[in-house]
């Protein structure tokens, strides 16, 4: 029994099995073949259109493809760029960034989906990269890499600078001049491009190489750094905006000089730098002082120094000449002691005179007993009483025999404490290279020969401990039997 929708006689619903109608000679499309004509239609009918939104979603595969989507406030559509189109990108891609895509759509027929193939990608005027310059400026100043705790102070005389910028432009001849006109030093050019494609990546190396060489090496590393161009659009600034640049200066071990555009110009790699400087100009007169300025200023701290030197020297001079005035002349300090001396010297005349008369008077009050009977009388006296007085001889006779028994005692104990009185008993005295003698053990082996004095003569002894030393001639020993020579007493 037939459905409630199909009947064997209706032919607008179709039958269960597919058959040909009448008159009909299109054949059935497969799904591959629709997808094709779509793709080939699409391709054909939008080879080239250029499409305004907001990027979305974007990641970078492993390959180097990005993979994005653009929307406005209606609708959505997917992108894809391939590696080599993403190398010439002059910025870095991000969520929310207005862009202006280039390039042509194609269908994906694995997902029924229609993309546009991404040729060129460019930010949406000056406001959009503006809106992209603050993002990053808000993210990298939220890492820290815009702290001022991380500026260093620069050196205050570079020996070597070294400066990343182009070699052919204004800008390092301005620096050059100017370096030359202050303080000439030694400078090294890192050249690179400071504006286009790959620019952002020749300054980040330069300012990483710098930074890599080894001090003392065959090239001086520099104790500055001087990253310059000359003024520009937004558009020509913006490789100093890169990420690339900004984390390469905030990672520099070398003081930055950031010298980007005018004065009116403003980008990341300021913030980063350790100086901003207005114009490059601006930055060679950061980086060295004036040399006639320094010489100005040497040569004032040796003024100082002189004056300090001498400043003592004349306030000493000062307080002596006021210390001076205020002492008393030479003449008022001799008067009073001139005056003593001409008293006491009238003294002493006064006192000379009164003495003679003293004496004069004393020596004629004992006139009297100076008189010739007197003196005469005083000598019989005296003569009277020596001739009273007789001499014992035996005092004198008793005195001199003490005398001689004492001196018979010294020489008999003289000639038994004689040196050589035991050498008639057998001992032997032991004597050095001098004739001295020898008492201890020590000194004798010091000795290199030794001499043994015998009552009968002497013998030489060699030690072979010492070197020899010269001799002196000794006394000849007394003869046996002989009486020990009387010792002298003084």
């Amino acid at each position: 029994m037939p459905g409630p929708f199909f009947s064997s006689d209706d032919q607008s619903g179709g039958g269960l099995v597919a058959k040909p109608q009448p008159g009909d000679n299109a054949a059935p499309l497969s799904i591959t073949e629709i997808s094709s004509m779509l793709k080939r239609t699409v391709e054909d009918r939008f080879g080239n259109v250029k499409l305004r939104g907001e990027l979305s979603g974007v990641k970078r595969a492993a390959s180097g493809h990005l993979y994005c989507a653009l929307k406005d406030d209606g609708a959505v559509i997917d992108g894809i760029m391939w590696r080599g189109n993403c190398q010439r990108l002059n910025f870095l891609p991000e969520d929310g960034i207005e862009v202006i895509a280039r390039g042509k759509l194609t269908t994906y027929p694995g997902r029924s989906k229609y993309q546009i193939v991404i040729e060129a990608m460019e930010i949406a005027g000056e406001g959009a990269l503006l809106a992209l310059l603050e993002k990053t400026r808000r993210r990298l100043e939220a890492e820290g890499l815009f702290a001022e705790g991380r500026k260093r102070p620069l050196p205050f005389i570079p020996r070597v600078i070294g400066v990343v910028t182009s070699p052919t432009g204004a800008v390092i001849r301005d620096i050059l001049h100017r370096l030359a006109d202050r303080f000439p030093s030694h400078v090294l050019v890192w050249p690179v491009l400071v504006q286009g494609q790959g620019s952002a990546e020749q300054v980040a190396n330069a300012v990483r190489g710098f930074s890599d060489l080894a001090p003392g090496g065959p090239v001086p590393r520099p104790d500055l750094l001087i990253v310059a161009r000359g003024g520009g659009s937004i558009e020509d600034l913006w490789g100093f905006n890169e990420e690339v640049v900004v984390r390469a200066i905030a990672d520099s071990s070398i003081p930055v000089i950031s010298a980007v555009g005018h004065e009116t110009d403003t980008t990341l790699a300021d913030f980063a730098a350790d100086r901003r400087a207005p114009t490059p100009t601006a930055a060679a007169e950061m980086a060295v002082p004036v040399l006639r300025d320094l010489a100005m200023m040497l040569e004032e701290f040796g003024l100082r120094q002189r004056r300090c030197a001498l400043r003592p020297v004349q306030l000493g001079r000062e307080r002596l000449e006021a210390r001076v005035a205020r002492l008393p002349r030479p003449e008022a300090l001799a008067a009073q002691a001139q005056q003593r001396l001409d008293d006491l010297g009238e003294r002493l005349r006064r006192g000379l005179g009164d003495r003679a008369r003293i004496a004069r008077d004393r020596l004629q009050a004992d006139k009297a007993r100076l008189s010739a009977p007197l003196l005469k009388s005083r000598i019989t006296q005296a003569q009277q009483r020596l001739n009273a007085a007789r001499l014992n001889p035996a005092v004198i006779t008793r005195a001199i025999a003490q005398r001689g028994e004492q001196l018979a005692a010294l020489q008999r104990l003289a000639g038994q404490l004689h040196p050589e009185r035991p050498l008639q008993r057998g001992y032997a005295m032991v004597l050095d290279q001098t004739g001295r003698p020898v008492t201890r053990a020590a000194d004798a082996r010091k000795e290199a020969e030794l001499t043994l004095r015998f009552g009968d003569g002497e013998l030489r002894v060699g030690t072979g401990d010492a070197p020899r030393r010269p001799t002196r001639d000794k006394p000849a020993s007394p003869p046996a039997g002989a009486a020990p020579e009387q010792p002298k007493l003084l």
